[in-house]
């Protein structure tokens, strides 16, 4: 059966899709053409009380059945995702702003393979046994939590929303899931693909609104035994207050400043074209993005000289045209956040060596929210535009001369998630990969995952760890219990 497209966005709670009790609605704007296109539930506290209510009551069957039963699910929804790729592609170039190209290639199968990668991990997960001394044995069993809580930013939306759903589901709890009011359209239809694939009435829930009325209910209910989140550190700091006193199980990916470290004697050309991805994909709108790009300054100016020429050779355009390089930023608001934060490295002595500015394109495209890719230098390390994340198509270039300085200037930053370091001397890339404090180390590549290993960042980019046996730990309480053999 084919999604249904509808301009009318809907919550999805107890296995049906409903309106909000309070019957209220936000506008759902096209960021391309800045024009409203649809509605989503601004749902509120109501909203919440009946989907925790119905997570509750599902909970008991759906931990119940066994880890091949709930894996089969899993697999069912991630073959319709497979199955409705151009129409989820296509939406979530609509609502997100993003090249229909790279969310055909990128987002929706990543978003499908989070559901096939979690529907196998779970059948391979394995509890521990310990024999002690004096013939007793301990062994450890993984108990699902009840109801947990998913909370997903606009920046990839279903990639990053069934990221936190799948392991939740597959470990046997039951889910309300809040997607980001920006960008709702794929989460929606997340919610038909469910329905299709027979999933139990309450197992997943799906309520749409503003952080501040339906996440804050969220947040601060009672039975919500774990929160997982990624945005932003504030939005993290507030959960974290709301949610720490009272004991929740608390996973929280947050912002990010990453360096981009280039030594003189790495893979020139490669380094060259990955950097540009890594500056600008998805309008430099992914927390993985390198913003701070430090070159050895032996090769410093011809980085800078051939990197710009790249950039501004880069196509922005309308999102469904398959040159478009880059598309529309996401929201009016962040839209104009990004172009004040140009200003301010403008302010603060940056040189702009490209871009700078908005960008209006012709046709359709009129009334988007278009900014030209920028680079900025003569920035030092600590001032507001080195500091604070931006999250968009703005990267500055910093100098070193030598190893230590480099690693100096990749610390100088409150944030610590990623990072990419560009050198053929394999004990230096080891060396600097020890020393530079971020959570993911890219060694000469960018944006290569693989969903076993750990995910997460140091310092104000987060709390926890999720991917692979990570994330199903996060979703379960150990439990450990000791016999005698005799």
């Amino acid at each position: 059966m084919a999604l249904q497209l509808s301009n009318t966005i809907k919550n999805y709670i107890n296995g049906e899709l409903i309106e909000p009790v309070g019957k209220k609605w936000l506008d759902n704007y096209n960021p391309a053409t800045g024009e409203v296109y649809g509605q989503l539930p601004d749902s509120d506290e109501h909203d919440v009380n009946m989907a925790v209510s119905a997570a509750e009551e599902a909970f008991p069957a759906w931990s119940a059945l066994s880890k091949l039963q709930r894996s089969d699910y899993l697999k069912k929804i991630a073959d319709l995702i497979l199955a409705n790729l151009d129409e989820l592609a296509m939406a979530e170039s609509i609502d997100n702003g993003k090249p229909y190209w790279l969310a055909k290639k990128v987002d929706i199968p990543r978003a499908a393979e989070n559901f096939s990668f979690f529907s196998t991990a779970i059948l391979q997960w394995k509890d521990e046994a310990n024999h002690m001394d004096g013939n007793y044995v301990n062994y450890t069993l993984h108990q699902p939590l009840g109801a947990v809580a998913c909370i997903s930013p606009w920046n990839l939306p279903l990639y990053l929303f069934t990221w936190k759903i799948a392991p939740a589901l597959v470990t046997g709890n039951c889910v309300v899931a809040k997607p980001s009011e920006i960008t709702p359209m794929t989460a929606f239809l997340l919610s038909q693909i469910c329905i299709q694939a027979g999933l139990p009435k309450g197992v997943l829930n799906i309520v749409h609104g503003l952080g501040t009325k339906a996440g804050d209910a969220l947040i601060s209910h009672s039975n919500i035994q774990a929160i997982s989140f990624t945005g932003g550190t504030k939005t993290g700091a507030y959960i974290a207050a709301k949610a720490a006193p009272i004991f929740k199980k608390l996973s929280l990916e947050l912002g990010g400043k990453n360096p981009n470290i280039i030594f003189e004697d790495c893979d020139y050309d490669k380094m060259l074209s990955t950097t540009l991805r890594s500056s600008f994909e998805n309008q430099g709108q992914i927390c993985l993005c390198g913003s701070r790009i430090l070159v050895q300054r032996s090769i410093y100016e011809k980085f800078k000289t051939d990197f710009v020429a790249a950039v501004k050779a880069l196509k922005v355009g309308d999102p469904l045209q398959d040159d478009s390089k880059m598309g529309a930023i996401v929201s009016k608001q962040h839209y104009e956040k990004i172009v004040s934060c140009i200003q301010l490295a403008e302010d603060e002595g940056g040189v702009i060596l490209c871009g700078g500015s908005p960008l209006q394109l012709d046709g359709r495209c009129a009334e988007g929210w278009f900014i030209a890719p920028t680079v900025i230098e003569n920035l030092g390390p600590h001032c507001r535009t080195n500091q604070e994340e931006i999250f968009g198509p703005v990267v500055t270039l910093q100098a070193f001369d030598t190893e230590e300085e480099a690693l100096a200037l990749a610390n100088a930053s409150s944030y610590g998630l990623a990072a990419t370091i560009w050198t053929t001397n394999m004990a230096k890339a080891n060396r600097m990969a020890a020393g530079v404090e971020s959570g993911i180390i890219w060694l000469n590549c960018w944006l290569v995952r693989d969903l076993r290993t750990p995910f997460g960042g140091m310092k104000n980019s987060g709390v926890g760890r999720e991917g692979g046996v990570h994330a199903l730990e996060f979703f379960t309480e150990t439990k450990n219990i000791c016999i005698p053999l005799h």
